[in-house]
């Protein structure tokens, strides 16, 4: 990755001052590490007259890809060369950004002790990018830079192969910034615009990009008529953090044009006094759906199968409907934590005859847990792998057949809202799989088809209109005619294999 940075001058301001702003001596040429290579900055020319500082980047792809979002299960569908051969070692991006905010850290402050004052002039400057990924095309470009106080902003598409022009251009363009400005202001429009251009980022964007923005767009992002693509393309398209800048950029706005300063505008609340609404906990929500489902079903006996540490028994237990409970899981370790939370050892006898934690495995058929009104699988499928879903399958649904199965999934289409969840990754490091709405809809209905169900879907925790519910939960209702158990293939059911023995021998 290249960038140019030019200026020139006359005896009494010679343009070699330029060293003295970016703190980089012309006559040396210096190295920094970074965490994805290693970056160069040397001057091509340095006279009183014209003088040139380059930026060059030598991008390390093994550690990019080490050190990448959208690892572990669930990562990122990169084909695994595609993750070496790209275009990050060349073309002008994120990576380069970073570089500039750590071998220009002062230069992008204004700070410049030997020079306090030349900092704060704007100086003749011209920026070139030799190859920018651009989105959006040499338009946007303009679009982008135009409003910014440049004089000419030259944006020249890049043809995929110059020798067969009939291929057309590439998504990179060459760019050329011309004009008088604060080197600082120049730094700082690069340091934003250069991933805006190429709408991603190599790291996972963090709370603490909003104050970023903010600080390298002040005085010139709070009036851009692009504001709102710029501050969503800069922080990944995450909209609770895009939310919180653009509202934070609307108070500087509002500041700014009645001359007041932002602490004084943004004074309508108290801190002393909490009087913000607290979010309901998606856990909450889903254990309140699943009671309420059960409910409906007027289910009595119910199975929480998959039951951890027992939130949901001990939500059972508080609602006297639930004559008989179940816990069970295929963890000892759980259910000890479990019995220590419903305090089982101090339980009162009446309370006690209603509970029960079982060890036991989902992927085994278990004569124990026949005849329930209903049973609950609450976040368990996603903790197994694939293969083992169809024994877990007939284990509940062709052996147990309780009246009234719930399943609740995670709905992967909701993880982009998730802002501490890096892009790409699962909601926990134990979970083999999540599924879209689609996904988890035909497997679903696959089931219920397969072993005389009906289902319906019903989305826990709000139901975003682009993205869906973070939880999806589907409610399983045995048909009234539905009372011979479905086939899973590869899986026998010896209680009918041994009813046929029975009616051959007769």
């Amino acid at each position: 990755m290249f960038l140019t940075i030019s200026t020139t001058g006359s005896p009494e301001r010679p343009a070699t001052d330029l060293g003295f702003l970016l703190h980089k001596h012309p006559g040396k040429a210096q190295a920094f590490s970074t965490s994805h290579g290693t970056a160069h900055v040397f001057y091509p020319e340095a006279s009183e007259r014209r003088c040139t500082a380059a930026l060059l980047l030598e991008v390390d792809p093994v550690a990019l890809v080490r050190r990448g979002k959208g690892k572990g299960r669930g990562g990122a569908p990169d084909a695994a060369l595609a993750q070496y051969v790209n275009d990050r070692p060349y073309a002008a991006s994120s990576l380069l950004s970073v570089a500039m905010a750590a071998v220009f850290a002062s230069a992008l402050n204004g700070v410049c002790r030997a020079m306090p004052d030349r900092a704060g002039e704007a100086l003749p400057l011209r920026i070139e990018v030799p190859a920018l990924p651009a989105r959006g095309g040499t338009e946007l470009v303009r679009k982008l830079f135009g409003p910014l106080g440049w004089t000419h902003v030259e944006a020249v598409a890049v043809p995929l192969d110059e020798r067969f022009p009939q291929w057309g251009d590439s998504r990179y363009v060459r760019l050329v910034l011309e004009g008088e400005m604060r080197l600082a202001h120049a730094l700082r429009q690069l340091y934003v615009l250069l991933p805006v251009l190429d709408d991603a980022k190599h790291y996972w964007v963090a709370p603490d990009e909003v104050d970023k923005l903010l600080r390298a767009g002040e005085g010139w992002l709070a009036e851009h008529p692009e504001q709102k693509l710029i501050t969503s393309r800069y922080l990944s398209r995450r909209w609770g953090l895009t939310r919180q800048a653009m509202e934070r950029l609307e108070l500087v706005r509002l500041a700014e044009s009645d001359d007041l300063e932002v602490e004084s505008v943004d004074n309508a609340v108290d801190e002393t006094t909490d009087t913000e609404e607290r979010p309901v906990p998606l856990a909450e929500r889903r254990r309140e759906a699943i009671l309420t489902a059960l409910r409906t079903a007027g289910a009595n006996r119910v199975l929480d199968l998959g039951c951890g540490q027992g939130q949901l028994v001990q939500a059972l237990l508080k609602d006297l409907r639930f004559t008989e409970i179940v816990g069970l899981d295929v963890s000892m370790r759980a259910l000890t934590v479990a019995a220590r939370r419903l305090k089982l050892d101090r339980m009162g006898e009446r309370q006690s005859r209603r509970l029960a934690l079982w060890q036991g495995s989902l992927t085994y058929t278990d004569k124990r847990l026949a005849g329930y009104d209903a049973a609950v699988l609450s976040e368990v499928i996603e903790h197994l792998d694939l293969e083992r879903l169809p024994a877990l399958e007939y284990a509940v649904f062709g052996a147990a057949r309780p009246g009234t199965v719930l399943v609740t999934t995670p709905n992967v289409e909701y993880n982009v809202r998730w802002e501490t969840l890096p892009a790409g990754h699962v909601r926990h490091g134990d979970h083999r799989f999540e599924w879209t709405r689609a996904e988890f809809g035909q497997w679903a209905r696959a089931v219920a088809g397969r072993h005389g169900y009906e289902v319906e879907f019903v989305p826990v925790g709000p139901d975003d209109p682009e993205v869906g519910p973070p939880t999806q939960m589907a409610v399983f209702t045995r048909d009234a005619a539905g009372t011979t158990a479905g086939r899973t293939p590869g899986v026998t059911d010896e209680r009918t294999t041994g009813k046929t023995k029975e009616a051959k021998a007769a």
